[in-house]
């Protein structure tokens, strides 16, 4: 391990091991009920600001597929187009906590934390504070460290190929940011970027020297701002490749949005709590419709729609 490998591990392992409210402890043992995946990873808007009525994320990583319940379906449609998606809610001290929750392998995450990697979505998210919230063993928890730090080190190695000049280091971050947002065709603004960034400044400012050493990238210094050493050519080429991803990315976005239609397992939950969040109207579910909500899609936005109109004429 490098110098620099160590200073990121440093800074990494307070993050993943800073404490996290102790429902959500409850809340991840029961969801996994009797499974051991290799760990759980706790990131997003929950980790940045807690709040009881909003949606927490969770990434489950296993060390193979068939670790998980899933019907073989969904288990090709992971290995495939990885991570399989779905919603959970459990009353936690006489709360309601909800849960978005990803599954993939210990392989796939790898693969996707990869500089070769074609994806950017995970090592988008995992380069942002994360917590290891639930771990099955101190070698799970070496091997998931080492990949949040791959994601560290490729984002940071993207940020400083894609813009050019001298710029305070958390400033690299918040451009790649909004790229990222653009190439995986996201819902939120691009200004969502900023979002991310709020309170966060010392902590990117402190990752990029080393995660830049960590790359092999050399770089300058001159009044607190910093510049990597990459010619013209070596940019063209980052440029070009990261104009393949970003289309791809778009693609693959739609394609898992598609997939998550047959296999985002209460589906039908999901969309009740979004209605009730953002509207204040109830949309009641039938048992029948909570255990299929594709075949009730068009039945259940339908009501939805009725939902919005009397909402907006009353």
């Amino acid at each position: 391990m490098t110098e620099a490998d160590a200073a990121l591990d440093r800074i990494l392992i307070g993050e993943l091991t800073t404490p996290v409210d102790p429902r959500l402890h409850t809340l991840v043992t029961q969801i996994l009920g009797i499974a051991r995946p290799l760990g759980v990873l706790f990131y997003g808007s929950g980790l940045r600001q807690f709040d009881p009525e909003g949606l927490f994320d969770f990434y489950i990583v296993l060390e193979r597929l068939s670790d998980w319940p899933a019907s073989p379906a969904a288990m090709l449609a992971n290995h495939l187009l990885p991570p399989n998606v779905f919603y959970a809610e459990h009353e936690i001290d006489g709360q309601v906590l909800r849960a978005k929750i990803a599954v993939l392998t210990m392989q796939q995450l790898r693969a996707g934390a990869s500089p070769r990697s074609t994806d950017t979505t995970l090592w988008a998210r995992f380069c942002q504070p994360v917590r290891l919230v639930w771990v099955r063993n101190p070698e799970a928890a070496d091997t998931l460290l080492s990949v949040i730090r791959s994601c560290v080190t490729t984002a940071a190695g993207w940020a400083a190929r894609l813009e050019e000049g001298a710029h305070p280091p958390e400033k690299w971050w918040e451009a790649l940011f909004r790229r990222t947002y653009r190439a995986e065709l996201r819902v939120e603004q691009s200004a969502r970027g900023s979002v991310i960034m709020q309170g966060q400044d010392a902590r990117y400012a402190a990752l990029t020297r080393p995660a830049w050493q960590s790359a092999g990238l050399a770089f300058d210094e001159t009044g607190g701002c910093v510049a990597p050493r990459l010619s013209k050519a070596q940019r063209l080429r980052a440029g070009r490749r990261w104009e393949r991803m970003a289309h791809k990315g778009r693609w693959r976005n739609v394609a898992r949005l598609i997939k998550a239609a047959f296999t985002f397992k209460n589906g039908a939950a999901y969309l009740a709590w979004k209605i009730e969040r953002h509207s204040g109207f109830v949309l009641k579910l039938s048992p029948f419709e909570a255990r299929h909500p594709l075949i009730c899609l068009p039945r259940l936005l339908w009501r939805a729609r009725v939902i919005f109109l009397s909402g907006m004429e009353g």
